[in-house]
């Protein structure tokens, strides 16, 4: 009996594995492989910044183990590219290299301009917009990766925003409606005019819709933007963009 315990003492302690049997050095709970490959932290050290905190604890609660400091990962840009360690995370980039793939072009700088910043050739990545009449929110999405989200205003009720699959097939950065006797700034048309994404709408004298109308359903059908949110998704989404409404 003494040596089987022996020997399961040896099988669970000799050799350095996390829960999912894969190489753990440190036993800190994250895999050597993701370490090296993934978070670019020490696979010796279990606490690479030094902060008290293990890799996996500060991974795992949303803080940055490159950093002494209490740094969420979205406030971290560990190569200084200007792109955030968590959405270096979200493209699967080197932390530690401002240039990933060697094309002479940072990350930050080929993800605003739309490309692969994982391929030296000129990949375009395919941009989509969603909306969620739910919760009253819009992500736009690079790739798979969702880079941010804005809190919108859609149809009121018996005004409902149509659902589905639509495109961005006109634009106009200040569009007049005739029906309603207002401007929408940076108008993006879907369904051919019949609703659409803009800017909250401006009144003939002056007056605009204030955001405290953002986050509830309001509108006449369209997706409501605020001041400046608007005008970066306007530039942003070329024509033909994609956008879901759900």
């Amino acid at each position: 009996m003494r040596y089987f315990f022996t020997i399961i003492f040896l099988i669970l302690f000799a050799f350095p594995v996390s829960a999912n049997l894969l190489l753990d050095s440190d036993l800190d709970g994250v895999p050597d492989k993701d370490e090296t490959g993934v978070y670019y932290t020490d696979p010796y050290n279990r606490d690479t910044d030094g902060d008290g905190y293990s890799d996996w604890t500060e991974l795992n609660f949303g803080f940055s183990p490159h950093n002494s400091l209490l740094i969420t990962l979205e406030e971290n840009d560990l190569d200084g590219d200007g792109l955030s360690d968590r959405m270096e995370l979200k493209f699967h980039t080197n932390l530690k290299n401002k240039d990933t793939d060697g094309d002479g072009y940072i990350d930050m700088e080929e993800i605003d301009n739309g490309y692969d910043p994982l391929s030296t050739e000129k990949i375009v990545l395919k941009k989509r917009i969603e909306i969620d009449t739910g919760r009253q929110n819009l992500k736009y999405f690079l790739g798979d990766v969702a880079i941010k989200e804005f809190v919108v205003s859609t149809g009121k009720p018996g005004m409902e925003t149509p659902k589905g699959h639509f495109k961005v097939d006109y634009k106009d950065k200040k569009a007049w409606s005739a029906k309603y006797g207002l401007w929408m700034p940076y108008w993006m048309s879907l369904q051919n005019g019949y609703f659409g994404i803009h800017e909250l709408p401006e009144w003939p004298g002056g007056y605009k819709e204030g955001v405290d109308h953002l986050g509830k359903p309001v509108s006449h059908g369209c997706i409501r933007l605020g001041v400046g949110d608007a005008e970066f998704l306007y530039n942003w989404a070329p024509m033909g963009t994609e956008v879901f409404i759900y």
